[in-house]
């Protein structure tokens, strides 16, 4: 069984999903794993990781759209606001997505499907850099 590990930085310009696929796939195919586990993680309260579509770009409006919604800025309902409106619904939307993922490989290729995307999703406004950990492990 062998092991690889591997830290990923995104510079997030603000509040939106970043396609990371390119940035995964370039670490993770090619370890040579015929089969295996990639396993992602990111280190912080207010980002998260998603898959999703990477064909049609509305489809990352549509989701923002949607949070937008779900978890407006400045809800009354939240009194944890030492960073701005944007704090604890960016708490909120992390708790509801993942802050891990976790995908197989398949000879010696992440086996996402023929749509589907790696994201990271920022839940904040402001620009921060975002530390993801890849792991991947298998023979």
């Amino acid at each position: 069984m062998k092991q690889f590990s591997q830290q990923i930085s995104i510079k997030a310009h603000g509040r939106k999903l970043y396609d990371i696929t390119p940035q995964v796939l370039a670490w993770a195919n090619g370890l040579g794993l015929q089969t295996g586990l990639l396993t992602l993680y990111i280190q912080h309260t207010s980002a998260s990781l998603l898959i999703n579509e990477n064909y049609d770009s509305d489809v990352l409006v549509d989701m923002e759209a949607f949070f937008n919604r779900l978890v407006p800025d400045g809800d009354s309902l939240f009194i944890h606001t030492a960073e701005g409106a944007d704090d604890m619904p960016a708490h909120v939307r992390s708790a509801l997505t993942q802050t891990s993922l976790s995908i197989p490989i398949m000879q010696d290729k992440v086996a996402l499907g023929q749509w589907q995307g790696i994201f990271m999703f920022e839940h904040r406004h402001a620009t921060m850099t975002r530390r993801v950990l890849l792991h991947a492990i298998g023979e």
